[in-house]
């Protein structure tokens, strides 16, 4: 049998390859590598995607998560929270101002979304800023997170890498707070043919703070009045970027068509816990990830059979090697630990067949213990 892929880039490829033929060689008959023309144009057309006033595209989802700290004027002595069951350029990115993570448990073992409750007992007068993590496809509840930081003076930043097209209470993801970040690496639902990234915001200042940063602290050539860094879009990207998001509305639509029928398929497959959408989100599915007992044993036996089945994440950050000098040690976020040993992302892209993932579903059952 052919194998079936965690996540299918070629179909995709193949759809747009005609519209980004003709972007590349508007791009290389202008000479617009950097910036440019086709990046003004997406930045406008995914501000308005996303129901905020400015986006900044930048290099990547780490660096726009960095700049937007920044932008805010995070740095050394400064607290961040965030989830510690997150992919690890969360916490890197607060790192990387100078600033220092500060982890919180997920609150439940359904929707894996950091704890609410965690995150206000975690805030203190460092904290400066605190970063929700839309993971797997769908929003944290910001709108809980805003009075906490509003008491402590902090800002709201969310890590909106997973949850292109997602929505909570009929508002996109990435207008839920003060500043949001976004990766278009590959495997995203929104995804660059290369790194890239973006911040989206509503204040023109923090636009204009984010864009000076990237830019080696440059309004104009050979004018540095900050120091900067140099992390910007580029021209060839934003062709890819702008064909994917005319066809982003139907692609998340057919991931929300198989994510149901995954959990159909899954209804009757004792061991196995699908996941819960929280009350008030519309999923984006950016992945379909279900708790079992013994994993990585059916992960190994998934593999064997082509299934390209995932683990997001095998490792909370705080157990992670470059975050061990934060001191939580093991036990220190229970649900996180357990879910971590549990946790298989299935095969999920818009243009899986109900044949596929009948096969998937096949596999996965005989292989449970």
């Amino acid at each position: 049998m052919n194998p079936i892929p965690l996540v299918d880039l070629a179909v995709q490829r193949d759809e747009i390859a005609e519209e980004v033929a003709a972007g590349w060689a508007a791009v290389l008959e202008r000479t617009a590598f950097v910036g440019g023309p086709q990046v003004a144009a997406f930045e406008a057309e995914y501000a308005e995607f996303g129901g905020v006033a400015h986006c900044v595209g930048v290099g990547n989802g780490t660096d726009a998560i960095e700049l937007a700290l920044r932008a805010y004027g995070v740095g050394p002595g400064d607290e961040c929270v965030l989830p510690a069951n997150t992919f690890i350029a969360t916490a890197e990115a607060v790192a990387r101002t100078g600033a220092t993570p500060v982890l919180v448990d997920q609150a439940d073992d359904d929707t894996y979304l950091l704890d609410v409750t965690a995150v206000e007992a975690a805030v203190g007068p460092r904290t400066r800023a605190i970063l929700p993590v839309h993971l797997y496809g769908q929003a944290a509840p910001v709108e809980r997170l805003l009075p906490i930081a509003a008491r402590v003076g902090a800002v709201v930043i969310e890590d909106a890498a997973q949850s292109q097209g997602a929505t909570r209470n009929g508002r996109g993801a990435g207008s839920l707070g003060h500043a949001a970040a976004t990766s278009f690496y590959p495997g995203k639902n929104l995804g660059a043919y290369g790194d890239a990234g973006a911040v989206l915001t509503g204040s023109a200042e923090v636009a204009e703070a984010v864009r000076l940063l990237s830019a080696h602290g440059s309004p104009r050539k050979y004018e540095h009045p900050v120091l900067g860094f140099n992390s910007r879009l580029d021209g060839l990207q934003a062709v890819v970027l702008s064909a994917k998001l005319r066809r982003l509305a139907r692609w998340n639509a057919a991931r929300r068509a198989a994510a149901v029928r995954y959990t159909t398929l899954l209804s009757d497959v004792d061991g196995v816990v699908t996941p819960v959408t929280l009350s008030g989100n519309e999923h984006a599915w950016h992945l379909y990830v279900v708790r079992l007992p013994d994993r990585d044993r059916v992960l190994k036996e998934l593999h064997a059979a082509g299934i390209g089945a995932g683990i997001h994440y095998p490792t909370p950050v705080h157990l992670t090697g470059a975050f061990g000098h934060l001191g939580y040690g093991e036990g220190a976020f229970p649900v996180a630990e357990r879910c971590a040993g549990e946790l298989l992302s299935l095969p999920l892209y818009a243009e899986i067949t109900p044949a596929q993932q009948e096969r998937v579903v096949s596999v996965l059952a005989e292989a449970l213990p």
